[in-house]
């Protein structure tokens, strides 16, 4: 059951219900956002555990090597298409269309979605095949260095993977609109348990070599995917869709889902189109034994910023601020779409903006102080999870760098998933796209700028200072579309969190000059209880809203802004 509290922090209509503290909520449709979000938090968090666990075999195996490097990249590019063409676009761009069907017409919005599942289908098969096709000629007739053969390789192998978990991210999208959370949050864990078991399989059981072990990872990748999208299947199932092919592509609802998604291709993954821009310039920009240490521009010798290993220094800090962010992030924008979408159909305005409010200063009262941590810690942690096996201590201190930099947008990419979203909502996604290309160019600019003084660090810069951009054009447009009331109550909750995340920065800063002598794994699970128990207790005392929507209690009349 759910305190009223917490419901109240997330929709108007929960205030309705609200009587004093402990006051259950009988609004059902609300009930479940809020347990949806849970859901997903700790599904999430529990696929994140497991993809630490992931990482950390990556490193004792692979090391921040040219081969881990080859890896990385090959893996980003169809799970970018998830984010593109699964998650981003057909996802995101159906559930409104679908949740204005189905108030109208179940049959005609099951048809609608089964459509949307087609055609991406064999929009990306179609799509697959041409890369193929590109990775083949380039790899017949213009790789000239060993490693470039092997990632191109790689990458042919792990392409149809884009296929298999884009249709399972639209299938979650459909479950999301449902207010079923659970599936599509727990699929990536499957991901997660066969890449792990792939790894220990192949390096300790039957000890085979680095360069034999990332193609045993290639098909572990491909079953898993084909594991994902059938396990969306049963509770499809449950919920009256059958899945099967469908071409109803004359509608209106098809067209309007097609005349978002283009946009949206762009929109909702700035930031992940941002950090493959980083990895392709480091992996461009980077010496190595084969390369050597410098290239020709204008027949002038011009020294490599960055060193063999850079892409995997890139990929261990990625991984490590996507923790929160997909943790908390992700599934408070992923839980608060489907509310968004269902006000914006009903015309309530006023009720979409108290939505996108508290969305916003949520993602605020987790972003800010997981930052200061982040900086704080970010060389005992990686020290801690990744430093044995061929991570060497230089890799270490590399990594600890490049994720100072990433976290610092933490902030920007909590906000873009929330405020996108919003635009979703209204079914206008001509504002996130223009966001996005903006972003992106600055994140290109920044890193051939940056990469010169900071490496990989600057890389991660260019990111971060990227996403305040697309957060500053989606508020400003929002604000303009919307009225102000999308920022009530805003300031103070900055303010207060500000406060309560200084307390808790001063702590972990006196805790880790007092265990200057010990190791990164005992600073980390000394200063880290440390530094939530101060934030926590200084939350409370400040009395904090949005500490409601993780511990789910509080009193209902103090903590409304």
């Amino acid at each position: 059951m759910l305190d009223g509290v917490g419901l109240s922090l997330w929709h108007p209509r929960g205030d309705e219900f609200c009587a004093a503290w402990k006051c259950w909520v009988r609004c059902d449709g609300d009930e479940k956002v809020i347990k949806g979000f849970r859901q997903i938090a700790f599904l999430t968090t529990l696929s994140r555990v497991l993809g630490m666990v992931r990482d950390m075999t990556f490193a004792y195996f692979l090391g921040a090597s040219g081969l881990m490097d080859g890896w990385a990249v090959a893996f980003k590019i169809p799970n970018l298409a998830r984010r593109l063409f699964g998650e981003g676009a057909a996802s995101s761009s159906l559930i409104p269309v679908y949740s204005e069907e189905y108030h109208k017409d179940k049959e005609k919005a099951n048809r609608l979605a089964l459509s949307v599942v087609t055609v991406v289908f064999v929009l990306l098969i179609g799509m697959v095949l041409i890369g193929e096709g590109i990775i083949w000629i380039y790899y017949k007739f213009f790789a000239i260095y060993p490693g470039t053969r092997l990632k191109l390789v790689l990458s042919g192998i792990m392409l149809p993977y884009a296929v298999l978990i884009c249709v399972a991210a639209v299938l979650s999208g459909i479950l999301n609109a449902h207010r079923h959370f659970a599936m599509p949050a727990a699929a990536p864990v499957l991901l997660n348990i066969l890449i792990i078991g792939a790894l220990f399989l192949s390096g300790w059981v039957l000890r085979m070599e680095p360069q034999t072990q990332v193609f045993v990872l290639t098909v572990a990748v491909i079953f898993a995917g084909l594991t994902q999208l059938l396990v969306q299947f049963p509770p499809l199932w449950a919920r009256g869709i059958s899945v099967r092919p469908a071409w109803d592509v004359k509608s209106e609802g098809f067209r309007k889902v097609m005349l978002l998604m283009g946009p949206m291709v762009l929109g909702l993954t700035a930031t992940q189109i941002n950090t493959l821009a980083d990895d392709l310039v480091a992996l461009w920009f980077s010496g190595s034994a084969e390369k050597g240490s410098f290239f020709y521009f204008f027949g002038q010798q011009v020294q490599y910023p960055m060193w063999e290993g850079a892409v995997s220094h890139l990929f261990y800090s990625q991984r490590l601020y996507q923790f929160p962010l997909g943790v908390f992030g992700i599934s408070l924008a992923t839980a608060i779409f489907p509310v968004m979408s269902g006000d914006a159909a009903r015309k309530d305005f006023s009720a979409l903006c108290k939505t996108i409010s508290r969305g916003l200063r949520c993602s605020v009262f987790v972003a800010l102080p997981a930052t200061v941590g982040l900086v704080l810690l970010s060389r005992p942690i990686v020290s801690a999870i990744f430093e044995r096996g061929k991570f060497r201590t230089e890799d270490t201190a590399l990594t600890a760098m490049t994720l100072s930099f990433y976290v610092l947008g933490l902030c920007g990419y909590f906000g873009q998933q929330v405020l996108t979203r919003a635009f979703y909502a209204v079914q206008d996604s001509a504002v996130p796209a223009k966001s996005a290309v903006a972003a992106v160019v600055m994140n290109v600019v920044l890193n051939l700028t940056l990469m010169w003084f900071l490496g990989t660090g600057g890389l991660a810069a260019s990111t971060a200072l990227s996403s305040y951009l697309q957060v500053v054009i989606l508020g400003t447009a929002l604000r303009r579309r919307l009225g102000r009331s999308i920022l009530d109550g805003f300031m103070p909750a900055v303010l207060k969190t500000v406060v309560a995340t200084a307390c808790m920065g001063v702590a972990v800063f006196i805790g880790l000059i007092l265990m200057r002598s010990y190791g990164g794994l005992l600073k980390v699970l000394v200063a880290m209880p440390l530094g939530c128990g101060i934030y926590v207790l200084v939350a409370r005392l400040l009395r904090i809203e949005m500490l409601s929507l993780l511990t789910g209690g509080g009193d209902a009349k103090a903590m409304r802004a």
